[in-house]
Formats: C-alpha cells, structure tokens, sequence
C-alpha cells in the first residue's frame, strides 16, 4: 500500500480539551490514479484507507460495480494506484459524456446532468430514512468515532448505515467509517471499504458531515443508497439528481425538523 513518510517537521502537541492547540494541521497529500495506462484523476486526500478511495471512486465513476472487476496495484514509490478494469466499462464511461467541471468543493469532477439517463431509478431506494432522533443518536456515534476529528476539527466524515439492521448501540449500527479532508473523498472510502468487505450496499443510508453536493448525491445513487443525511444541506442539483434516482436526502438531519428531498416530498419534519 502506498504510505506517506514521516515527516521530522511534523509534531502533534497536546490535546486541550479534545482538540489541538493552535498549531493542529490536517494532513493533506496528492494521490493519483490511472486506469488502463491513463491518468484519470488526482485526489488532494487524507493518506489513509487508499485502497478503499480508490475502489470507491471507480465504483462510482462506473468502472466497476464489485471489487473482483478490477485489478488494483500501488505504486511502490510514490502515492499513487494502477488500476486494470475491462475495456468495455472504460468505454460505457466515456459513452456517458461526463464533461469536466470545476466543483463546489473537493476538485475537478465531472457534470453528468446533461445526460438524465445515468441517474436511473433504483427499486431499493424506497426505504425511508431514520426518524430525527435516530438520526441524532448516529450523527453522535459518527462524530465520536472521528480519531482525526477529535485532534483538530478539521475533517469530514462518513460511515453506511445497514437499512435492515439498527441495533440499539448506534456505533454498531455504522458500517465503513471514514474520514478525509474531502467530504467526496470520504465517500469514496467508506463505500470502497464497505465493498472490500463483501458487503452488498444496496439501501444502505450514508451520514456525511458537510453539504450534499451533485457530485456526492450522484455517488449514492449510482450505489443504491436509499438516503443520505447530514446536518448541512443538499445542493439543488442534488435534490435533482434524489429525484430522479428515488434516493431521499435529509438536510440538517441533527436539528428537531429535518428536511426530506428527493424520494420523498421536500417537506420537513422527524
């Protein structure tokens, strides 16, 4: 697995109080990705779980659907991946027409909604989120299992939550945790890791901690999410993209009246 250095500069003072002092920085590092021999993306990330941002981003760009379509190979000498996957996938890729844009947040991604065809239906997206205090109880369980996020605050998350299964200990209700300085980023992660482990995602629910931007509504509808929540807001063009796919997205998901888009009628309530 590619691995960053340590660096001698580096120092973690003492925690205060939960979070660093004044000197607290978040770890930020460039990792690329090629596929079949071409450069795809770079991502500015958080260096850990890379095995799992990378499966996750090829999942949700479309280059696969299961770990066993792609071959993944680190580079030994620098932080980056090659990844093999079928010829045919690159080219249903590049059929999609994606063009490059520059996102609100998180880098170059691409726009897909010139072509309504990519976001299709998905029978399991029918399930509804968690009612506002369930919700409260895994934004609470999300952010107490942030280790990065206690040393400086400065770092998103996200975790999958199990539709069939919501045990009363809310952490064990979480599934792939992850955390990155990129909230798309750590998307990828926990959908890459979940995937890694065998898990079918398929009306899952995803918690993230900043904005639902198209990008990251895209992702979870390409994965067959039935919701996703965080305590900011979605974009409008997310709201889009929940309508179109079935998928729900609750916004400001911790407060007493969360607000339901997409799958549902846009109203709020618990």
């Amino acid at each position: 697995m590619p691995t960053v250095p340590e660096s001698p500069e580096l120092t973690r003072p003492a925690k205060r109080g939960g979070r660093m002092s004044e000197l607290a920085a978040v770890e930020e590092v460039p990792v690329w990705l090629q596929v079949n021999g071409r450069p795809v993306v770079t991502w500015m990330c958080t260096p850990d779980l890379l095995e799992e941002l990378a499966i996750g981003w090829l999942h949700g760009e479309g280059y696969i659907d299961r770990v066993d379509q792609v071959h993944l190979r680190p580079c030994a000498t620098d932080l980056g991946f090659w990844a093999e996957v079928s010829q045919e996938r690159v080219a249903a890729v590049e059929a999609e027409g994606r063009r490059p844009v520059l996102a609100s947040g998180c880098g170059a991604v691409s726009t897909f909604l010139a072509e309504p065809a990519t976001v299709v239906p998905r029978a399991s997206a029918a399930a509804r989120p968690p009612d506002s205090e369930q919700l409260r109880t895994l934004f609470k369980a999300l952010f107490a299992r942030g280790e990065r996020y206690k040393d400086s605050g400065g770092i998103h998350a996200a975790a999958l939550v199990d539709g069939a299964d919501r045990p009363a200990d809310a952490a064990a209700a979480l599934v792939a945790h992850a955390e990155d300085i990129g909230r798309h980023n750590a998307v990828d992660k926990s959908i890459g890791g979940a995937l890694l482990a065998g898990r079918g995602i398929g009306g899952f629910g995803l918690l993230v901690t900043g904005r639902i931007s198209a990008e990251l509504a895209f992702k979870a509808a390409r994965a067959g999410l039935s919701w996703v929540a965080t305590p900011s807001v979605p974009s409008t063009l997310a709201v889009d993209i929940a309508r179109r796919s079935g998928m729900v997205l609750v916004g400001r998901a911790v407060s007493a009246t969360p607000h339901h888009h997409g799958g549902l009628s846009s109203t709020s309530g618990g």
